[in-house]
């Protein structure tokens, strides 16, 4: 299944989605930055649903348009909020949490490709990825204590990435870094010069592509089960997984290729 072919179906507005191996999705409102709003957190909960479904994708790339990555929550969006009850900010707040749900789901590498300003949400999403990648002109903040609130759905994708001292820290400052200061922080795994930043994630995707695609998202899968379950739960589920992969085809002819000095099927014609 496609995914060019499920971006048609769904008819996305604010957001643009391309490739069947290596998927792109693009946040597409360049003008104002690419921010959140309902629109767009529903068109980004439907393609990472779709993309959880489609057996061909090997890696996923999310980005913005223009000079921005995503500047958090569209102005009017948060006008709205505002003036909403409680229970409906519950609801609204709910939905942001299942579109972020929807991409920790994904069951290949995700890559933030984080050309420019990442704010608020947008951090959030940042740090909801296994790979962040930045251009060195990019600013990162989780600025939301600034106009009096906090970052409540994206907080436990921070501290997953960077650990609770240093959350706090950014919690509470709402300081806005340099990507030479996020790299330090640990927001993003490597910095680029903006020139550079589409081949760095290029790289990034082809060393991902070398690996098995069962066993990639098998090794996605044992590090965040190794997250959630206690010691003995994870002691047994690694060894029914280990013992899985060596029974698999894929398994099988990724050994059969090592000892015999040539490249397995997987690393075969595949596409860029």
């Amino acid at each position: 299944m496609g995914v060019c072919s499920m971006s048609a179906q769904h008819d996305f507005e604010n957001i643009i989605v391309e490739g069947d191996v290596v998927v792109r999705v693009t946040m597409n409102r360049p003008e104002i930055h690419n921010p959140f709003d309902e629109k767009t957190i529903a068109e980004l909960t439907a393609c990472f649903q779709n993309v959880q479904k489609a057996d061909g994708v090997r890696a996923v790339v999310i980005t913005g348009a223009g000079k921005s990555f995503c500047a958090g929550g569209d102005l009017n969006w948060m006008k709205r909020m505002a003036s909403l009850s409680r229970e409906e900010n519950v609801a609204d707040a709910t939905r942001l949490s299942e579109m972020f749900e929807a991409l920790g789901d994904i069951p290949v590498p995700t890559i933030a490709r984080v050309n420019g300003a990442a704010f608020g949400g947008g951090c959030g999403l940042v740090c909801a990825c296994d790979f962040a990648i930045a251009s060195e002109s990019a600013k990162l903040a989780l600025s939301e204590v600034k106009v009096g609130l906090l970052p409540g759905v994206i907080s436990a994708y921070v501290i997953d990435r960077i650990g609770v001292k240093r959350s706090v820290q950014l919690f509470t400052t709402g300081e806005r870094l340099s990507a030479g200061r996020a790299l330090g922080m640990g927001l993003v795994d490597r910095v680029v010069p903006a020139e550079e930043l589409d081949n760095a994630v290029d790289e990034l995707a082809d060393l991902i592509m070398t690996g098995g695609p069962q066993a990639v998202r098998m090794c996605k899968r044992l590090a965040i089960m190794g997250g959630r379950l206690d010691r003995e739960a994870f002691k047994r589920y690694s060894i029914e997984a280990i013992a899985d992969a060596r029974a698999s085809e894929e398994g099988k002819e990724g050994v059969s290729a090592f000892l015999e000095k040539r490249e397995p099927a997987w690393r075969k014609g595949i596409e860029d």
